[in-house]
């Protein structure tokens, strides 16, 4: 409960699970246009949360949604700090570029010597840089 109602407190998630039955939170962000959920999967492993992101089956794959199983140890401190670090990948992600912008390849400035680099283009050789060192970490041959 204590989950769900942080991650509501945001105004940035919509609650999928049902509150009975299985102990688990799954949720979905309302607004996807700039970020999706498997960004913020990959942004949480950093602070060694591991918060799948997963596409609903057949008929509805268009859904996406982030998944957190409530284990018997998870005690209410770790649910403050998973809501903390959540709302810190939310804040960073807000300050890089939107993944739309990068699928159209927008360049601002050209690269000519004469010519300084802005600060979003400055963020967005850091950001693809950091998903760059985020996907190679993926590829992993070991068990999860």
């Amino acid at each position: 409960m204590v989950l769900q109602e942080g991650l509501e407190l945001t105004g940035r998630f919509n609650i999928v699970s049902k509150d009975n039955g299985v102990p688990l939170v799954a949720f979905s962000l309302k607004d996807n246009s700039r970020h999706n959920k498997f960004e913020v999967s990959d942004m949480l492993r950093r602070f060694g949360w591991i918060v799948p992101a997963y596409t609903m089956p057949p008929d509805a794959q268009h859904v996406t949604v982030l998944r957190v199983v409530i284990r018997e140890d998870f005690s209410r401190t770790l649910v403050e700090r998973l809501v903390a670090d959540i709302q810190k990948v939310l804040h960073e992600l807000d300050s890089m570029p939107s993944r739309v912008i990068e699928k159209l390849g927008v360049n601002v400035v050209e690269h000519h010597p004469t010519v300084k680099k802005t600060a979003i283009d400055v963020q967005r050789e850091i950001t693809t840089a950091l998903r760059k060192m985020v996907a190679d970490k993926k590829k992993t041959n070991g068990v999860c």
